[in-house]
């Protein structure tokens, strides 16, 4: 039996084996296609996830550099900081950074007593800034809101910081003497109002800082009642 299957075997067509071979060759190439396939679906999730997650961390930086203007983010300098709460020494009441970036004035206002608010576009530096009050113990006094500036009504502040830019003074200007008290202080950091008179200055270069007192710059009147006695006639 043996001898006949070999012989049977010696006897095939030169082309048996091969279409013996070739008849398990499908099955292998199936595997092989799957497998490619599912690697080519993997690295397409892959950049997929990392396109996503690149464009959640752009976007927040990038947005507000596309707005008419653009108030890019520059951290305080320690000398800035420190001319800063120099302007605020004596006074009293809440206090709020426009454009409050990392929160060191913030911060830094909070450790001298202030209640602190800091308004900032980019939620990723709002979330740091939670994290920094949070570590250096005054998150109780401070605040940090995600909002644009131009949406937020400044009135019940009697200290106001700003990090602006030449662009934004002007309007920034008219939007605060329309809505503070006459009691405020504007502390203008690096660039000054075009408009206004300082009425303390301090620092040098960039480390500059220009005091405003609003009631320097409308009419502010203490209003009161004043009785006139009756005469007889």
């Amino acid at each position: 039996f043996n001898k006949a299957v070999s012989e049977s075997a010696l006897c095939r067509p030169p082309g048996a084996m091969s279409e013996a071979v070739s008849e398990e060759s499908p099955a292998q190439d199936g595997e092989g296609g799957a497998r490619r396939s599912s690697w080519g679906l993997l690295a397409t999730a892959g950049l997929g996830g990392t396109l996503v997650a690149l464009y959640a961390l752009v976007t927040p930086f990038v947005t507000p550099a596309l707005r008419k203007v653009c108030l890019p983010f520059v951290p305080a300098t320690a000398a800035q900081i420190q001319n800063v709460l120099k302007m605020l020494e004596n006074r009293s009441g809440p206090l709020v950074d426009i454009g409050s970036g990392d929160g060191r004035i913030v911060i830094a206002a909070a450790k001298k007593g202030f209640k602190a608010v800091g308004y900032e576009l980019n939620p990723w530096l709002v979330w740091y800034s939670r994290y920094r009050a949070w570590r250096d113990g005054v998150h109780q006094n401070t605040k940090f809101y995600i909002s644009d500036l131009w949406k937020v009504s400044f009135s019940h502040y009697r200290n106001i910081v700003v990090f602006g830019v030449p662009q934004m003074m002007p309007q920034l200007e008219k939007k605060l003497e329309e809505e503070l008290e006459c009691n405020a202080r504007i502390i203008a950091c690096r660039f000054p109002f075009p408009c206004w008179i300082p009425d303390h200055t301090t620092g040098e270069g960039i480390d500059t800082v220009w005091a405003y007192d609003l009631k320097h710059y409308r009419r502010c009147e203490t209003k009161s009642l004043e009785i006139t006695p009756e005469t007889e006639s």
